[in-house]
């Protein structure tokens, strides 16, 4: 499989993974009209998708460990359901998430939600695997949770006292702690012998978040946490071509960033804390889309506009300590 070692390699890894994990909801605003539950299942097998062509190429090129289908017969059970646990968590995270994107935007869902999910994550991350150093890492923590504050302050001063859209933060938290919570397992099922390699990981990560979403998203086709009407699987099947692809990229573009994130974090420098807290700077690019492309703060007062390039300045610094934080000896 292909392993890079050099930082700047691995790094190119970790941005890669902040850009399409800040990037694939665009998918979700490109389906305005295709319900919540229905984009869900394409979004789920894109995810699937990807992580077995990803696989089937990077996974199986290279002299470096163990090749994705060997590593698959190799892995014991035990590092199997670390896995596929960290996909289960992730899936309702990301049920969670896609939800308060539809009812408070991007620009507030991915800032509160991915936020807290890199806080989080660090910590359990960092503890399972300390690696890098930790004054830079939980300095860029601070810097981030700042911003957090910031991002929240702007959406109240955005629309005070919005029933439907605080309905979106509340679920936005809920999903960053747990989105924060299923990449430790993820790490673990990486660890010892007859682990998962960072390809095989995401496979059998993958089978996770289908096996609960089967049970959880056939709940949410009846039981809509936006408040959409049920939906049928008959629905499903006559939606346009169009909401059918787009969903399923999204979920190819999520996986793609998963992959390489999964990659990074198996480089001796960096560990998963690292590779995580980079692949969470997803809010800065989430935030971009939703505040200059989705426009989603243009009708808001000038108090809530001006406190957006604070919460950019935090979360870059913030960030950017985190990415010297293998390079920086203790």
């Amino acid at each position: 499989m292909y392993q890079p070692q050099l930082y700047g390699i691995v790094l190119l890894f970790m941005i890669t993974s902040m850009l399409c994990w800040g990037s694939w909801a665009n998918t979700r605003k490109l389906t305005a009209g295709y319900s919540f539950s229905l984009f869900y299942w394409d979004y789920v097998l894109g995810i699937i998708v990807g992580s077995l062509v990803w696989g089937f190429t990077l996974g199986s090129l290279g002299d470096q460990g163990t090749s994705f289908v060997a590593n698959l017969r190799s892995a014991d059970l035990t590092h199997d359901l670390y896995a596929v646990l960290g996909g289960v968590i992730f899936n309702v995270a990301n049920l969670l998430l896609v939800a308060a994107i539809d009812l408070a935007g991007m620009a507030v869902a991915f800032p509160v939600g991915i936020g807290l999910a890199l806080i989080v994550g660090v910590v359990s991350n960092y503890v399972i695997h300390p690696a890098g150093n930790p004054f830079c890492i939980f300095g860029g923590v601070l810097l981030v949770a700042i911003a957090i504050a910031l991002d929240a302050l702007a959406y109240k001063r955005r629309e005070p006292g919005g029933t439907t859209s605080t309905r979106g933060v509340v679920l936005s938290v809920v999903s960053g702690v747990l989105m924060g919570s299923f990449y430790p397992f993820v790490a673990k099922s990486t660890l010892g012998d007859h682990a998962l390699g960072p390809y095989a990981v995401a496979v059998v990560f993958a089978l996770g978040v289908a096996l609960c979403s089967l049970p959880l998203n056939m709940f949410l086709m009846k039981h809509s946490l936006t408040g959409e009407a049920p939906t049928t699987f008959g629905q499903y099947v006559s939606t346009r071509g169009s909401w059918h692809f787009w969903a399923l990229l999204g979920g190819v573009i999520w996986s793609t960033g998963a992959v390489a994130s999964f990659v990074a974090s198996k480089a001796e420098l960096v560990g998963p804390a690292v590779s995580y807290a980079i692949g969470q700077g997803a809010t800065m690019v989430s935030a971009f889309w939703g505040v200059f492309v989705w426009r989603e703060f243009s009708s808001a007062p000038a108090a809530s506009r001006k406190l957006i390039p604070w919460m950019f300045f935090f979360f870059l610094t913030g960030l950017g300590a985190i990415a010297v934080a293998p390079l920086i000896i203790r």
